[in-house]
């Protein structure tokens, strides 16, 4: 079953890429809320995310994020001057709830990954952390061609810096949680997510 969930995965991402090429853009990636929502449920089957405590850390890494999103968007204070679009589904005062969640899904496969290299706390937040940032360097390239978010003169250095700060505050309290995944769905979900923004970007480069 989990091998059948992982194959889907790959073969929705592709899928879009493959529609976004032949310009179904409009079509693929208006429904990026239920690819998003697909993977969290994913992670919650196989990760898997079944107990009260998982389902606490979940919940702060969500609340963290969704938090951290809020000062970002209404004051600057945060990642810079930006806005989100209308293709990551319904939204909390400017805040779309599924980026709270991607958040929470980042920290937990990015943890995940990370704990199978190491085992020192600091390490494994370093790691997980500089793993998030890598992945949205890659997202901010094409969040604006696929209605995600806009930056007011692009993301600079100190959206970076912020993510890593945060992600790894998330991760060094997840070591306090022990928290512990599957390594082979935590994977598949962060590569997919890479190689579909990193094709994307090439796809986007060449319109």
């Amino acid at each position: 079953m989990k091998n059948a969930a992982i194959i889907f995965l790959w073969v929705i991402h592709f899928s879009a890429l493959i529609g976004i090429a032949l310009g179904y853009e409009t079509f693929f990636l208006g429904k990026s809320p239920f690819t998003m929502l697909y993977i969290t449920a994913l992670l919650a089957v196989f990760f898997p995310i079944m107990d009260l405590k998982t389902l606490g850390l979940f919940t702060i890494c969500f609340v963290t994020g969704m938090t951290a999103e809020w000062i970002g968007v209404h004051t600057g204070w945060l990642f810079g001057e930006y806005s989100y679009g209308d293709n990551f589904g319904p939204k909390l005062d400017g805040i779309p709830f599924l980026i709270g969640v991607n958040w929470a899904v980042l920290t937990f496969v990015t943890h995940a990954i990370a704990s199978k290299q190491t085992s020192n706390p600091w390490a494994i937040s370093v790691i997980g952390a500089s793993l998030m940032v890598i992945l949205d360097f890659f997202l901010e390239q094409i969040c604006d061609y696929a209605g995600f978010w806009s930056f007011t003169g692009g993301a600079g250095w100190y959206n970076y810096l912020c993510w890593f700060i945060i992600a790894f505050i998330l991760h060094y309290i997840a070591t306090h949680y022990k928290l512990k995944g599957d390594f082979k769905t935590s994977l598949h979900i962060y590569i997919v997510q890479l190689i579909f923004a990193s094709i994307l970007w090439i796809i986007i480069s060449t319109i």
